[in-house]
């Protein structure tokens, strides 16, 4: 509760800044201003209250303000920043007058211009990175393992994390996904984490378990659980999906074809939803043949020395977007160890995906979505 307080207290502080300052920007156009202040009520309440209805009234009028929201949100980190710049501007202003030069004695109508051009600016970008967000990259890994697989010489793994199942990623990006997915001929397909975007209604009323059921593999559909899925509850949102078609590995391990594992960790956040923390690796482990290949979903990629100790061969991960948006991908590079993309600690190797959806706005300005194909070959 006192999060969910924090959060709207500084969305709240943050529309308030641009409310003002758009305010004061609009001097020259003093008609537009009823205008202005409608607009910004609207995009302040557009994403709590749309969040909220759609829980119990899913229906294309919180639909549509819970996509103005997310919209905004992407927009609202744009005009921020450059409104900071423009403080720094005005600051520097104080030691070296240089403002007044560029108005020409029109501070009203230089003002005015810096509302439209950051206005262009914000709108372009959110643009470009919501165009950017439907069209997902395939990343592809070759690794070699020092170990035998029963008769396999070979396993092609397509995986995605981070999908969103939800009212921003409905039928269109799921067909995508599926048909991406399928094209790419895998051996078998791994989900690692947040499948769904917390409240599972959206997915239900979508009927999003029909593309799921699409998916094609020769060993199977598996997946781990991410946060989100016990944001939304846990229970509701696992069912779900295994009951279209997806295994769900929760801190178990299963034998594939008698050559290889799959180990599907819960997520942390599991603690949260349910007061009691996940298994230990090691406690997964018991009853593991080592000797095997072992491939491990993690959602977050937190302690990858666990995965060492433990002898795992591949991590995969997500979790992170690798901040989604420009430029929280440095914020994600300082919290982890592994931000996005391949990496290898000892004879462990770790795959921490940016993700096929996205998780608040339908924008990516710091990264592709991607598919993630990894060849193994094992050689011992």
């Amino acid at each position: 509760m006192y999060f969910f307080i924090i959060v709207l207290a500084v969305h709240a502080l943050v529309n308030f800044y641009i409310g003002l300052r758009g305010w004061q920007a609009l001097q020259a156009a003093p008609a537009f201003r009823p205008w202005y202040i409608v607009f910004m009520v609207l995009v302040f309440v557009a994403y709590p209250a749309g969040r909220m209805l759609e829980k119990i009234w899913y229906h294309p009028v919180p639909i549509t303000l819970h996509w103005i929201g997310a919209f905004w949100f992407a927009a609202m980190l744009y005009v921020t920043l450059m409104l900071f710049i423009t403080d720094l501007a005005r600051l520097g202003n104080l030691a070296f007058p240089f403002i007044e030069k560029l108005s020409q004695g029109n501070m009203p109508g230089l003002k005015l211009k810096a509302f439209l051009v950051i206005s262009t600016i914000t709108l372009l970008v959110v643009i470009a990175g919501h165009i950017n967000a439907w069209h997902p990259k395939i990343s592809r890994v070759d690794i070699t393992l020092p170990k035998k697989a029963g008769n396999m010489e070979y396993l092609r793994i397509v995986a995605a994390s981070d999908i969103h199942m939800g009212t921003i990623i409905g039928p269109r990006r799921m067909n995508k996904l599926v048909n991406t997915i399928n094209s790419l001929q895998p051996d078998i397909i791994l989900l690692a984490g947040d499948v769904v975007d917390e409240d599972v209604k959206p997915v239900i009323q979508q009927n999003l378990g029909k593309n799921l059921k699409e998916l094609h593999a020769p060993y199977g559909v598996f997946a781990a659980t991410g946060n989100h899925e016990y944001i939304g509850g846990g229970e509701p949102s696992i069912q779900y999906l295994e009951d279209h078609g997806i295994v769900m590995l929760r801190d178990t391990a299963q034998l594939i074809n008698n050559s290889f594992y799959v180990i599907g960790r819960e997520d942390l956040h599991k603690r949260y939803g349910y007061g009691k923390a996940r298994k230990t690796l090691p406690d997964i482990m018991q009853g593991v043949d080592a000797s095997k290949p072992l491939i491990m979903m993690d959602h977050q990629p937190y302690h990858l020395e666990d995965a060492k100790a433990a002898g795992i061969d591949l991590q995969l991960s997500g979790h992170t977007h690798h901040g989604q948006l420009w430029p929280f991908g440095y914020i994600t590079q300082k919290i982890f160890e592994v931000s996005r993309g391949y990496y290898q600690k000892g004879d462990t190797h770790y795959y921490v995906s940016t993700g096929f959806g996205t998780w608040g706005p339908p924008v990516r300005t710091g990264n592709r979505p991607e598919i993630v194909v990894i060849n193994l070959y094992f050689k011992e």
